[in-house]
């Protein structure tokens, strides 16, 4: 190939690369043009993020966000990382990203004063167990044998009769700090919580204990859902929508946590 070739072919990509927004849903739309920033928290964990490093793409929330970005025309190199805390970004008033992803739960009051996303992930609900059944089988029927506990009054208590239907009833507290200690003091065997507070709770709590297993988001009534949370009346939330959307029908999002919310922690799913 001449040397000409090679140059024109060069300047094709950069001009593709600067021009990939003309008459795309996100052109003007963004802080940076031609640039997608995007926020998550310093620092950012396991498995949502990967050592701390979300421009790796690995993790789960790494992961979406950059299916995301180039559902929206943005290639890897067109996206900057910055960072913030929770409770900064949940507050009303200018931002300096255009997307974040921290876990956030999308509710009445926080969309008061932030936009968020067509939710990117539903949390199911998982089985905390106690180091000393941790190896515990996760068919149904030895799942009944344990002895469970629940917060009183959740949707964890409907999910753990209806689904498992343990062979003793299950211990009832007052909140979930009362479940987590009932375990540590070897009341009860095992409980139910979302995954994500189920791998915290593993990993930082409760000492020795294990997440075995996590159920289909739609075996609960109203799961936890994530969105990215933007500026409210952010412009650019009907394209991050419908990239979503897409990334929904076309199954990637389920590939993406199947990869880093089942293979990679070790969280089976159960049928």
């Amino acid at each position: 190939m001449s040397k000409h070739l090679l140059a024109a072919t060069a300047l094709a990509a950069l001009s593709a690369t600067a021009a990939f927004a003309d008459g795309h849903c996100a052109d003007g739309k963004t802080l940076t043009d031609g640039a997608l920033t995007i926020a998550t928290g310093n620092p950012a964990y396991f498995p949502w993020v990967l050592d701390n490093a979300p421009e790796s793409g690995e993790g789960f929330e790494a992961a979406v966000a950059y299916a995301v970005a180039a559902e929206m025309g943005f290639a890897a190199d067109s996206v900057t990382w910055v960072r913030s805390s929770f409770d900064q970004a949940i507050q009303p008033g200018p931002k300096d990203f255009d997307l974040n992803l921290q876990q956030f739960s999308i509710t009445e009051d926080r969309e008061k004063m932030v936009d968020f996303s067509a939710p990117y992930y539903a949390a199911p609900m998982a089985i905390l167990a106690a180091g000393s059944v941790a190896d515990t089988d996760t068919s149904i029927a030895a799942l009944q044998g344990l002895v469970w506990g629940a917060m009183g009054g959740t949707t964890a208590v409907p999910v753990l009769m209806e689904t498992i239907a343990p062979s003793s009833q299950p211990l009832l507290y007052g909140d979930n700090a009362d479940v987590t200690a009932a375990m540590q003091a070897g009341q009860i065997d095992a409980a139910l919580f979302d995954l994500p507070t189920a791998l915290y709770l593993s990993a930082v709590v409760v000492e020795g204990s294990k997440v075995i297993g996590q159920f289909p988001a739609d075996r609960t009534e109203n799961p936890d859902r994530f969105g990215m949370l933007m500026e409210e009346g952010n412009p650019l939330k009907a394209c991050v929508d419908a990239a979503i959307d897409s990334l929904t029908e076309t199954g990637k999002l389920a590939e993406i946590e199947a990869q880093w919310l089942q293979q990679t922690t070790g969280v089976p799913l159960i049928k």
